[in-house]
């Protein structure tokens, strides 16, 4: 007997497995992770799956807390890479982060799958669209805006974000202390045959329910012709926000100064109406006029501010309307975007 061997079985060790891994518990894997698209630029914060199999929408109802904290801080958070396919999939989403969609958003084109999701803004393709806040110029308006990239754009299209609080540090003290004081008047005229009609955007024929509706928006309007209204709004150009108590530079100023459009339809349009009739123009809110100047200035100020990523079949992108402003840059060939919104502010507090 060779007496090498080990007497007994307690004195035989098991040969070297080579490879050999220690067991994970995917119980303490967080099934997300996050990033941004540069070091040196917090908006927006972007969110992946971890593991392959991640449901956003249940993640999201999940981690409701978690979601908020990081919007507050970054503004927007840019989900990626999760399985979202149909506007559907977007839906259940955002259902979930805001508990319940708006639906009454009247001239805004639905998307198809839901009377709480909306197609993009009809608007010429080769042509930006300028940056605001989703109906700031209104007495309402939703405190989250989400969009789904349902097919990116083959050039172009990109949903340019920028952070009002940043924005506010950017602009020149004398203008915004001018907003500050005086926020903005929004005058919309409503001319038959041109742009979109009052019975259209107010969704009835009547001119007294034109009247009331008006009225209950705090807003006033007048009937300039037998079919011709001008409507008047005026409204706060720097809010604080109600979760951060952070003041913002939150308005549509840009989507209603005619010193924005391109020179061309500038010139028609003041070949063809007074100042007073311009479809649309914006004044500070005691009426006096707000200079070129200071357009440009704001202009400028916001492409300075501007943060731009390349749409990508399947992302969701979820925005503070408070905190950020959103804008779309011309495009070409096929694009759907769709968009929901939620969690109804109004200027003396929550609505809905």
């Amino acid at each position: 007997m060779n007496s090498n061997l080990p007497s007994t079985k307690s004195d035989i060790k098991s040969p070297p497995i080579m490879g050999r891994r220690k067991a994970v518990n995917i119980s303490s894997i967080d099934v997300v992770k996050t990033s941004t698209l540069s070091a040196d630029q917090l908006l927006p914060l972007v969110i992946e799956p971890n593991l392959g199999n991640a449901d956003l929408a249940e993640w999201a109802k999940s981690n409701l807390a978690r979601i908020e904290e990081s919007l507050l801080k970054h503004g927007a958070i840019l989900f990626r890479g999760f399985n979202l396919v149909t506007p559907a999939d977007f839906e259940r989403v955002a259902l979930n982060i805001y508990g319940e969609l708006y639906g009454e958003y009247g001239d805004l084109p639905r998307a198809g799958a839901s009377d709480k999701i909306y197609a993009s803004t009809p608007y010429p393709n080769d042509k930006m669209i300028l940056y605001h806040n989703e109906s700031s110029h209104l007495h309402e308006w939703p405190l989250k805006i989400s969009f789904f990239c349902v097919q990116a754009a083959k050039e172009g299209g990109c949903t340019p974000l920028l952070d009002c609080r940043g924005v506010l540090k950017l602009l020149d003290a004398g203008v915004v202390e001018s907003f500050r004081k005086k926020g903005v008047m929004y005058v919309r005229n409503f001319h038959e045959g041109f742009d979109v009609s009052w019975q259209r955007f107010f969704q009835t024929e009547d001119k007294a329910a034109v009247e009331e509706a008006c009225r209950q928006s705090y807003a006033t309007c007048e009937w300039t012709g037998q079919n011709r209204l001008r409507v008047r709004q005026v409204c706060k150009a720097v809010h604080t926000h109600p979760r951060t108590g952070e003041e913002t530079f939150f308005n549509q100023v840009q989507l209603h100064h005619v010193a924005c459009l391109d020179a061309d339809v500038r010139r028609s349009l003041r070949q063809l109406f007074a100042e007073e009739d311009l479809p649309r123009h914006a004044y500070f809110g005691d009426g006096s006029p707000i200079s070129d100047e200071i357009m440009q200035h704001i202009g400028e100020t916001y492409e300075k501010a501007a943060v731009r990523f390349q749409w990508q079949s399947g992302d969701m992108a979820l925005l503070d309307n408070m905190l950020t402003a959103h804008a779309r840059d011309p495009f070409s060939g096929p694009r759907k975007i769709v968009v929901a919104m939620g969690q109804m502010m109004g200027s003396s507090g929550p609505v809905r």
